[in-house]
């Protein structure tokens, strides 16, 4: 079974850093057309500029805050123009932020379930309508749409710096599970990625300020390193591939073993 997913549309929300910049390029490098979505403008500018502008390219950029529906209408037509469909939604852009369990002003909780849980169910809903659409009058068993959220093992850890963050990605797992069964019968697969410590932008500077920060991570990881990007994107891939079209509903976790005998206070990312 083939894992290519060369000819597709798919769109990468948080594409402009870190794991979901990788993911569009390794989409885009694997002969997808890809529209790589995120609120920083000016990071998408210097990353994907000269492509987007290209007559020839597979690339489009779109900048814009898609916690507001108005901006993933938006970005949905924005895809339509450059590309006539859609068959994959990466649901990338992320918010990682600290808590302070006790203080209501100070537990992010609001703006994390907002980013991480609501910003990526409107996505999903909103692409999954077109590829129903897309799907009228064709008579196939194989997939009509493929969508992938990116989560962390933060999800089933009750660590207090991360009570938001924790509680966000948890609802963000059910959340695939859920929309996975209420789409299977339109052929529509739902998964997502759950992982520890990635090296992505935010990653890399905490590791620039904390030397120790490293050793933190790792020696609590029994393959003994810190994933990179690619390593997600790949399993991105797979997952949004006809490789895996009995695939749905599922939380594939890629941690280097970490959660298997990670203690609670452990840093994750």
């Amino acid at each position: 079974m083939s894992f290519s997913i060369k000819g597709k549309t798919c769109i990468v929300t948080g594409a402009s850093h870190g794991i979901g910049r990788a993911i569009a390029r390794h989409f885009a490098d694997q002969g997808a057309n890809v529209m790589a979505a995120d609120m920083d403008d000016k990071a998408l500018v210097e990353e994907f500029g000269e492509e987007h502008d290209s007559d020839s390219s597979t690339i489009r950029y779109f900048a814009g805050d898609l916690r507001q529906r108005l901006t993933q209408a938006n970005l949905l037509s924005a895809t339509l123009d450059a590309f006539d469909r859609v068959d994959v939604l990466v649901n990338a852009a992320r918010m990682v932020a600290t808590s302070s369990p006790l203080n209501p002003d100070e537990d992010a909780v609001e703006d994390l379930l907002e980013q991480n849980l609501l910003t990526s169910l409107r996505m999903s809903q909103l692409v999954a309508k077109r590829f129903i659409k897309q799907a009228e009058g064709v008579e196939s068993e194989g997939d009509k749409g493929a969508i992938v959220n990116l989560s962390s093992i933060a999800s089933r850890r009750a660590n207090p710096r991360l009570l938001g963050y924790s509680v966000s990605t948890a609802a963000l797992e059910q959340m695939t599970r859920a929309l996975a069964v209420a789409l299977a019968p339109e052929h529509i697969r739902v998964n997502a990625v759950s992982f520890a410590s990635v090296l992505s932008s935010s990653l890399n500077q905490a590791l620039q300020d904390n030397e120790d920060y490293r050793e933190q991570i790792t020696s609590h990881t029994p393959i003994g390193r810190i994933a990179q990007p690619s390593e997600v994107a790949d399993v991105v891939q797979f997952l949004a591939s006809q490789g895996a079209g009995f695939i749905t509903g599922q939380v594939i976790t890629m941690d280097g073993g970490r959660s298997l005998l990670d203690p609670v206070g452990a840093p994750a990312h």
